[in-house]
């Protein structure tokens, strides 16, 4: 069964996905989304990744303690799992990433990658911006990646 349920946070609101004791998707408002595959309902789990992720917007948490499982080609999962590496308040470029990966000319499929995480904030793909170090697309809208961070920059 696939639970979801929505919040109000600094960000707008967001919704939070849970299935089979995994958060699975967090969904910016600007995402178009069949809720016929979702039960609404505010488990546990998700309640408890709602405090965590509004604990961060709030510069009170800067890691995540919550199993996630991203459903991904093994590719994407291998960039996902990379940018878990990132610290707080630090970023990499898309170049950064396809070099650790260890397949250097791969950034357009890092971006794709990026653009496609399905857990942002908790996977943070908003720490990733173009080697120029200006910012570079973001499932939630520009606006948002520049407040995250900026959080973890006020925030180290």
């Amino acid at each position: 069964m696939k639970f979801l349920y929505c919040y109000n946070t600094k960000i707008g609101r967001i919704r939070i996905a849970e299935e089979n004791r995994y958060i699975t998707n967090i969904y910016f408002e600007n995402k178009e989304l069949n809720l016929d595959n979702y039960e609404i309902l505010e488990t546990d789990l998700i309640k408890e990744a709602s405090v965590q992720i509004n604990e961060y917007l709030n510069g009170k948490r800067k890691e995540f303690n919550l199993p996630i499982k991203p459903n991904g080609t093994d590719f994407k999962l291998s960039v996902w799992n990379r940018l878990l590496e990132i610290p707080y308040g630090e970023t990499n470029s898309y170049k950064d990433i396809a070099i650790s990966i260890e397949n250097p000319k791969a950034c357009r499929a890092v971006g794709l990658a990026n653009n496609t995480n399905p857990i942002p904030i908790i996977i943070p793909c908003h720490r990733v911006i173009g080697s120029n170090k200006k910012l570079v697309g973001y499932a939630g809208g520009l606006k948002i990646k520049q407040f995250l961070l900026d959080l973890e920059s006020e925030n180290r």
